[in-house]
């Protein structure tokens, strides 16, 4: 998969995950790729000051990029 393609299958992860996010006032943006296996992503809105923003990362974030695109092995939020 090349690179276009990863950012093409994560932005596909994002829209899939983004109106959940909207729903509580918030939204997700990607920042960059690292070696084309570490996304780097910023919780936006009501997200930033969230709680469960940690839960949300691990469990719906990652997850669902990680569906559309195996070969990422970490998904951090950058403030």
């Amino acid at each position: 998969m090349n690179k276009e393609e990863i950012i093409e299958n994560i932005e596909k992860a994002l829209n899939e995950i983004r109106p959940f996010l909207n729903s509580d006032g918030g939204d997700i943006s990607l920042v960059d790729i690292v070696d084309d296996k570490h996304v780097k992503v910023r919780l936006e809105g009501a997200c930033t000051s969230c709680s469960l923003s940690i839960s949300t990362m691990k469990a719906g974030v990652e997850t669902t990029i990680k569906k559309y695109v195996p070969q990422i092995e970490t998904v951090e939020n950058i403030a």
